[in-house]
């Protein structure tokens, strides 16, 4: 049986259609509300992991931290976010969807408050992970709950699309009303706009969310595999942050390295000898998966550095205020939007390898656009036209990836499916900002001890993460050129698609999650007037 929290939920939605043991209260349900009350809060996460990165370099002067540890406070999140993602699905199944939704939302928002309040690096950075713990328990608590309390059918499809469509917006105004909380409050309210959300969330979430259950789910937990997977990837990300402060023949880095692979290790060997395993190894016997996994990895690796590297030249070297900072990510955001919507027509009339591979190409040209930045006064000049290549790139990328994956896969393996592809964002974006970081200090420091001024250090370093940020698209290209099949979509394939696209969310990239769900929105809302056309 799959661990993924889409699949246990689709598997437990079928159960209750059939008859089949699932456990649920006999309260009057108000799918409406129940609606209202889980896209809250994916809203609340979402928002939450794009209105970071506006305030970051306010984070770093206030706090005291460093340019390398800096990005911290992004990685904390997302690499127990993505390490506890498939764990959090079966524990929703298991122990109840409603108490693990609870529970998320009150480790998120709990979580929330003490970021707020946070006067040291190490606090802020275990309230961080404490949030990523939060967020995925909640994530794939809300789809089950979603999957449990809407029949299959035009009704599901228009709540997942209305769920995905609202909790999308999330990433879409984070950047902006991160802006203005951070110019007319402070840094810290953009953690505590949560705890006023969360409570309400688990006020009402009690009363009006009715608790179930799979009973027909394979007992045990992989917890072995969730904190193998994530230590090794933990250990990992920071070896490769700190290789440049401590050399990279240094002991402690050989160390870190062959302690990440020991933990990988460990990871497939759990995998291999656990009855009910997080990850099923034979998953990877599909080749789409596989390759759109890989490729997902690539892409997330490539851009979640440079969005970070963009909002730092913004405010550090160009002096914009956070609210410009995000206005200025506006034109990038209209352009993610449209070129997904037409990347999802292309899709329906080619297939997702050709319009992936020219989403990679025009990516990878924004990427190089922006080594021509100058740092001054350029955002008309350079930085723009970079931005609105790179969104229309990553429209015309994640969502054909993301369908890709889903191409070929069992019905029982979609939810799997879709969390695979979502860890392997997660990962690769912290593996990203890590590789990205490693490149750009040295750059920076050399041109410091050379006597540039610090905008001009500042920038040479960005323009050396940029060129290796391009370098990681183009082998995305060729992984996706080498090894992903080109078959047509097959209509057994079309409903895996809907759920990998609605659950898709990604906490490295301002616009990566948000964007796939407004185009499932309109996927699904299509395919029910298709399938379900109005009569007079």
């Amino acid at each position: 049986m799959t661990t993924d929290a889409s699949s246990n939920a689709s598997e437990s939605a079928g159960s209750a259609a059939v008859g089949t043991p699932a456990t649920a209260t006999t309260t009057r349900v108000d799918t409406n509300v129940i609606l209202i009350l889980v896209a809250v809060a994916q809203f609340m996460i979402v928002l939450d992991s794009t209105i970071v990165n506006v305030a970051l370099p306010t984070i770093q002067r206030d706090v005291g931290f460093s340019q390398q540890s800096l990005v911290w406070v992004l990685n904390a999140y997302i690499l127990i976010f993505g390490g506890f993602l498939l764990l959090g699905g079966r524990l929703a199944d298991r122990l109840g969807r409603r108490r693990l939704f609870m529970t998320g939302t009150a480790l998120f928002a709990g979580a929330s408050l003490v970021c707020g309040l946070s006067q040291s690096e190490a606090t802020l950075l275990v309230a961080r992970g404490v949030q990523g713990l939060g967020g995925a328990l909640v994530s794939p608590a809300a789809l089950s709950i979603i999957l449990t309390n809407f029949a299959e059918g035009p009704e599901r499809n228009r709540a997942l699309a209305v769920w995905g469509a609202i909790a999308g917006a999330g990433g879409a105004v984070g950047l902006l009303l991160g802006g203005v909380i951070v110019e007319a409050l402070s840094w810290r309210w953009v953690f505590f706009v949560n705890v006023p959300v969360g409570a309400l969330l688990l006020a009402q979430s009690r009363r009006r969310i009715p608790e179930s259950r799979s009973e027909s789910s394979a007992p045990g937990y992989d917890i072995g595999g969730a904190i193998a997977i994530t230590l090794g990837t933990v250990a990992l990300v920071f070896t490769l942050i700190k290789a440049n402060t401590w050399g990279w023949g240094s002991g402690r880095t050989v160390g870190g390295l062959v302690a990440a692979a020991l933990l990988v290790s460990a990871f497939l060997l759990i995998e291999r000898t656990q009855k009910n395993p997080l990850v099923p190894l034979r998953i990877f016997s599909a080749r789409s998966l596989t390759a759109a996994a890989v490729t997902s990895l690539l892409l997330a690796a490539s851009l979640f550095g440079v969005i970070f590297f963009i909002t730092l030249y913004l405010q550090q070297v160009l002096d914009f205020s956070p609210l410009k900072t995000g206005v200025a990510y506006m034109p990038m955001s209209v352009s993610i939007i449209g070129s997904s919507t037409i990347a999802s027509r292309m899709v329906d009339r080619y297939s997702p390898k050709p319009v992936l591979m020219g989403g990679l190409v025009v990516a990878t040209a924004g990427l190089l656009l922006l080594t021509r930045i100058s740092g001054h006064s350029d955002y008309g000049e350079h930085v723009l036209p970079a931005m609105i290549v790179m969104g229309i790139g990553l429209g015309m990328s994640f969502v054909p990836v993301t369908i890709a994956g889903t191409n070929g896969v069992a019905p029982q393996d979609s939810g799997l499916a879709s969390g695979l592809l979502n860890t392997a964002l997660q990962v690769g974006g912290a593996l990203g900002l890590a590789i990205l970081t490693s490149v750009s200090t040295p750059r920076t420091n050399d041109a410091l001890d050379g006597g540039s001024s610090v905008g001009a250090a500042l920038t040479h370093g960005f323009k050396g993460g940029f060129v290796a940020a391009a370098c990681m698209c183009l082998l995305g290209l060729i992984v996706a050129l080498a090894f992903l099949p080109g078959r047509t979509q097959r209509t057994a394939d079309r409903e895996a698609e809907l759920t990998a696209l609605s659950s898709s969310r990604s906490p490295c990239a301002p616009n990566c999650g948000y964007l796939a769900r407004v185009v499932s929105a309109a996927r699904r809302l299509r395919h029910v007037g298709r399938t379900h056309p109005r009569t007079s």
